[in-house]
């Protein structure tokens, strides 16, 4: 589709879209790949994205009947360790994508953890709660297919309540050129075809690893987050900078 020039854009992968639609091609891709997502997750990182999510943990340090809420959680893998270090919390797992939300129920019912936690479809940019509603907000491997990423953290910030915290996790730039040269040339020629051999899906795969490289390095994130108006914003690099986990605090 031809951008027309009074149009506002932003990137979908390597190309430029109509804002607009931009959320309905995120939708596709996470719709196509829901059944496999949990595997490829595992497949691309060789497992390490569960030790990224279990930092994510250790850093966030969940506390006993806290509410969280979870921001393009997908099939629920944050809201299970979420609820798992913290007794009597609850959690509603916030997703675009219905098909992932269903995947993440079955996980749910699956764990017996299905009475702590609520599924609802919605946008990030536009979140269904009142002001003042949760302790906890994450947001892992999610932020990056947002539109507009300051509409989010200023959500983000709303909902939160007063001495609530912020967490993302996200794929992120590695310090060294080379490093990161090397890890760009496996992500652009493995990921994708691990797409297609696995989940019969190149093209969603070549616009997640497309997404990454488009995302904002550490620093630049860290500015988008204060911006919001958090504080005490840090952020801890993972795997050399391959991911970074990202906090704030509403304070």
């Amino acid at each position: 589709m031809a951008v027309t020039s009074d149009e506002k854009t932003t990137h979908f992968g390597a190309r430029d879209v109509p804002e607009d639609d931009k959320a309905g091609l995120v939708h596709g891709v996470f719709s196509s790949v829901a059944s496999k997502y949990d595997v490829m997750n595992d497949v691309m990182s060789i497992g390490i994205h569960r030790l990224w999510k279990d930092a994510m943990m250790d850093w966030l340090a969940p506390l006993r009947g806290q509410r969280l809420l979870d921001v393009a959680g997908g099939t629920g893998d944050i809201a299970f360790r979420f609820l798992k270090r913290a007794p009597g919390a609850t959690a509603v797992v916030l997703d675009l994508t219905e098909s992932m939300l269903a995947e993440g129920r079955k996980r749910a019912e699956a764990q017996q953890l299905a009475g702590q936690l609520d599924w609802i479809p919605g946008d990030a940019m536009a979140l269904p709660f009142e002001d003042n509603t949760f302790d906890v907000y994450t947001i892992s491997f999610g932020i990056r297919n947002v539109t507009r990423i300051p509409d989010a953290l200023s959500e983000a910030f709303r909902v939160l309540k007063p001495g609530g915290r912020l967490m993302v996790l996200e794929f992120s730039q590695l310090p060294n050129p080379a490093l990161q040269s090397a890890y760009d040339l496996y992500s652009f020629n493995v990921i994708p075809r691990m797409g297609k051999a696995i989940a019969n899906d190149r093209e969603s795969y070549q616009y997640l690893v497309e997404s990454i490289r488009r995302f904002p390095d550490q620093e630049t994130f860290l500015g988008m987050i204060r911006d919001a108006g958090f504080e005490q914003a840090k952020y801890r690099n993972l795997s050399m900078g391959i991911a970074a986990l990202h906090s704030g605090w509403k304070l």
